[in-house]
């Protein structure tokens, strides 16, 4: 089995309404599940020499009801990389694999965007005898409506090569709300597979699981439609019976995708996902997915190895299991679109915190993955919010918080645009070092050039307002309002610092010089504030109080050299003193942390086994947490419990370390 063991294990993660996950040790203890903790239910069964077992979920649909369910195989292995999760099960002197890959190779954005995600199954006999095998699969209704009360429409699509079943709401009404914890309910959900005469496809009830079960024949005639999904529990299924299997592995694929049609509303507009924009068809895009199978999980598996070993080298073996288990999540929770220019868009959702569109503030903890990977990403991060400031709609002098609440971004909905609820230091820091780190990594210099004049009016903001902020919110906001914090004051400084690197990327040596210094005389005042002895004060003029520097990272990561290294040093020390079972607290005033943020207070150690000691207490929180939720990089670091926070993409941020130790932002 995998080293640890994940609070939810990623199968099927395209975007934030295409992301399905199994929340059980084993994937037969549950039902699989949208990331929401709605039950998306996908049901395994193989019958060996006659006899059925499960692999995948259960095979009576309804709770309330009994139904003596058939063996589940025994799983002997699990195994979480970056890109797939593979079980392997055993009875009756068989071998199942299952292998979920979806190719998030931010490498290839065709392939990024393509909401295409495998499911291949692999049965071979370990007992030198042949068996007799049938393996049944299907995916229900669930995954095409936000309310089961909806009624769906199913189509078995006439194809000449593959067997395309279909599923979808009976209403299309796109992007017709907005808001956190709900599905999509436009588009179309398909469940496909090549031709052959040993592969079949069935659109029918739950019930042809019982019909699998008791080998009688299966039926494929849809009830009427259009079908409520809580009354006739629909279903698509594949059925691949495989003859007798020797020691030889047999193999099969099926390939489960989502044409949401229209993905999001942006400033008016209604904008289709990224894989569209050259006229491909649903139906194109499948056939490129079968074709391309073999080679994309060759690159998946070279990508993963990078993966792992980066982590491995970067701190440890626990380490490299943290990014193997943030990295889908983090891309899942994003959308890749063009606006109608064509530029690029990476809008990504504030999930399970407020459904926020965009949000600045989940951008910049996220971005550490996507400066390694693809910078271009980044600059789709900062598109819409300088689009959103540049507009009439945006009252202020310093950046937004977002642009919508996803999937409808036509202006900010945080605090309704309160001036007392907006996060003026946080927002205008976080847009700036996202600037200079994506042209330090290789990004698209003109873009952010073009904006300078913007960034100019933030960073005047931060050097007027950012050493000693006002009482006002940062990122942390769930903490509350707070005056005077020294962490947050480390952003306006590295916001100033970040302003000095574009100066200077643009040849304007005096320019880069004026705000290198005042960031530098900013950072000598902050030494003086926040100096508390052993380390530093989570606010000035709060003795005794701390908190985590994670935004210090920066200055290491640019090689600004503004804050004294022995005191960051010292606060590392500090940290380690600090650390409880399951991580070191955010800050004096709780018992919880932010997984983000204390690897990126980790990654300030200098030494390698300084910084894994304070990141693996995360690897444990996982392992034991009784929260079994897509990982949340919000939790109490005496119970392990998840206060609140999953699915987000911030956990991107966990590969701070990576990117710190490839030394690729050096100014």
């Amino acid at each position: 089995m995998n080293p640890i063991r994940p609070a939810a294990v990623p199968l099927v993660t395209v975007d934030p309404y295409f992301s399905v996950w199994s929340t059980a040790d084993r994937l037969t203890d549950d039902f699989t599940r949208h990331w929401t903790g709605q039950r998306h239910a996908m049901t395994g069964l193989i019958r060996v020499d006659g006899v059925p077992y499960r692999f995948a979920g259960r095979v009576e649909p309804r709770a309330e009801r009994y139904y003596t369910e058939p063996p589940a195989l025994t799983q002997t292995g699990l195994k979480v990389t970056p890109l797939s999760t593979i079980y392997t099960f055993e009875a009756a002197g068989i071998e199942l694999t299952v292998r979920f890959t979806t190719p998030l190779l931010l490498t290839d954005l065709d392939v990024l965007s393509r909401p295409a995600s495998y499911a291949a199954f692999e049965v071979k006999s370990l007992d030198g005898r042949g068996h007799d095998v049938s393996v049944y699969f299907d995916v229900t209704g669930e995954w095409c409506v936000d309310q089961t009360s909806q009624a769906v429409v199913p189509e078995l699509a006439d194809n000449d090569e593959l067997l395309v079943m279909k599923i979808s709401h009976e209403k299309q009404d796109y992007m017709n709300r907005s808001g956190d914890d709900h599905r999509i309910d436009w588009g179309h959900f398909y469940l496909t597979a090549r031709k052959s005469e040993r592969t079949h496809a069935y659109l029918h009830s739950a019930n042809l699981r019982k019909l699998f079960v008791r080998n009688e024949k299966l039926t494929n005639e849809p009830a009427a439609s259009p079908q409520v999904v809580a009354e006739g529990n629909p279903v698509m299924a594949l059925v691949y019976d495989l003859g007798e299997v020797g020691a030889s592995p047999v193999s099969e694929l099926a390939v489960l995708a989502y044409d949401d049609v229209y993905a999001v509303t942006y400033f008016g507009d209604q904008l289709q996902a990224y894989w569209k924009r050259n006229g491909l068809s649903t139906e194109a895009m499948i056939a490129a997915a079968f074709a391309e199978y073999d080679e994309l999980i060759e690159r998946c598996a070279a990508f993963d190895q990078e993966i792992v070993a980066d982590g491995v080298k970067s701190g440890g073996a626990k380490y490299a299991d943290l990014l193997a288990l943030s990295y889908r999540q983090a891309i899942a929770a994003h959308k890749l679109v063009t606006d109608t220019d064509g530029e690029l868009l990476f809008l990504s959702k504030e999930c399970y915190s407020n459904g926020c569109m965009a949000t600045v503030d989940v951008s910049y903890p996220s971005v550490p993955l996507f400066l390694l990977y693809s910078p271009a990403l980044v600059e789709a991060m900062i598109r819409p919010i300088m689009k959103y400031t540049r507009s009439d709609a945006w009252p202020f002098e310093f950046a937004p918080h977002d642009i919508g609440q996803y999937p409808i971004g036509n202006g900010q909905v945080y605090s309704e645009n309160a001036r007392e609820g907006q996060m003026p230091v946080e927002e205008c820091g976080n847009m700036l070092v996202m600037a200079a780190a994506v042209c330090l990594a290789g990004g698209n210099q003109d873009y952010i050039f073009s904006q300078m004049d913007v960034f100019t009016e933030w960073a005047e903001y931060l050097l007027e307002h950012g050493l000693d902020p006002e009482n006002q919110l940062c990122t942390d906001d769930f903490a509350g309002h707070l005056a005077r914090n020294a962490n947050l004051s480390v952003k306006a400084i590295m916001g100033v610092a970040s302003f000095s690197i574009l100066k200077k990327l643009q040849n304007k040596a005096d320019e880069a010089a004026r705000y290198r210094n005042a960031a530098k005389e900013m950072a000598d005042q902050w030494g003086a504030l926040a100096d508390d002895g052993d380390h530093t004060k989570l606010a000035f003029g709060q003795e005794g109080s701390w908190s985590l520097k994670y935004n210090l990272i920066w200055d290491q990561l640019f090689g600004t050299e503004l804050f004294d290294k022995a005191m960051i040093q010292k606060e590392v020390a500090w940290y380690s003193k600090q650390s409880n079972k399951y991580g070191t607290p955010l800050d004096s005033r709780a018992t919880y942390t932010k997984s983000d943020w204390l690897v990126w207070s980790a990654a300030l150690a200098e030494e390698q086994a300084t910084f894994t000691a304070l990141v693996e207490p995360i690897w444990q929180m996982l392992n034991d947490t009784a929260d079994r939720v897509m990982f949340s990089d919000w939790t109490d670091t005496l119970t392990a419990r998840a206060l609140n926070f999953q699915h987000r993409s911030v956990v991107g941020g966990i590969f701070m370390r990576v990117l710190k130790d490839k030394g690729i932002l050096k100014a």
